[in-house]
């Protein structure tokens, strides 16, 4: 036998060195993720739109398009059905990218709920969606009873978390400092404006969409992140062994 084959049979026997992977790596993955112990409105709303969007994928098409039109905040279906459409709108969205809106909660929502808790976070979420719902759509309304627009302008397909969604990130983006606060501000506009940009720029829907996630998103910044950042301010000046007081927050 010669050196190099007895070299190779001795490698062969060799074992298979393993690849470690960080503890600590994994550890902070597992810990940004939504989780029901450390964020549960962020796990749950998640386990309802996965829900929703089984819901819609194999239940019956009429069936499906009936519970959309009755969750819809379009002019016209909020006009006849404001507080069904407003609870309603928020549980279903467009397409079937639930995965994508995991990533996007464990950005933006789950974030907020490990720092200010469940109720304060879920505060956050609706009233952006209901916020931003109204600003949108009663001008529309508006300009239909004037007979500015046509009435085929109030029946259109209105859903999505989108707006609880941008005022989280709003917030969050007034709670970081100095240049990261800037570069997540110029980051969220720009998103804003991709989804803008890559719908149909020119139809209503898409102009109503777009007012409605800036609306979103400068609310959680300028209205619920300076309020945010004084609670949290407040609750570090309470000497140790004093309670805080309850927040109207």
């Amino acid at each position: 036998m010669t050196v190099e084959a007895r070299t190779m049979l001795l490698k062969a026997d060799r074992p298979i060195p393993r690849i470690a992977v960080p503890r600590r790596s994994l550890r902070a993955f597992v810990k940004v993720l939504p989780n029901p112990k450390a964020t549960p409105f962020t796990f749950g709303y998640l386990v309802l739109l996965l829900g929703t969007t089984l819901l819609l994928k194999f239940a019956d098409p009429e069936l499906t398009a009936r519970l959309l039109r009755l969750s819809s905040t379009d002019a016209h279906n909020l006009w006849r059905r404001p507080l069904t459409s407003l609870l309603t709108s928020a549980i279903w969205l467009s397409d079937e990218g639930w995965l994508a809106y995991v990533v996007i909660f464990a950005i933006a929502v789950a974030p907020l709920e490990r720092r200010y808790g469940v109720r304060r976070t879920a505060t956050v979420f609706f009233s952006g969606h209901v916020l931003a719902t109204l600003v949108t759509e009663l001008p529309v309304m508006a300009l239909i009873s004037a007979h500015v627009l046509p009435n085929s302008a109030g029946h259109w397909l209105d859903i999505g978390v989108s707006y609880g969604f941008f005022t989280t990130a709003g917030a969050l983006v007034f709670l970081l400092r100095g240049r990261a606060r800037l570069v997540a501000l110029a980051v969220t506009e720009a998103f804003i404006a991709v989804i803008w940009l890559t719908d149909d720029p020119a139809s209503l829907d898409s102009v109503v969409t777009l007012l409605g996630h800036a609306v979103a998103a400068h609310f959680g910044l300028l209205f619920w992140g300076p309020r945010l950042r004084g609670r949290a301010a407040g609750r570090a000046r309470i000497p140790a062994g004093r309670q805080a007081p309850e927040s109207v927050v």
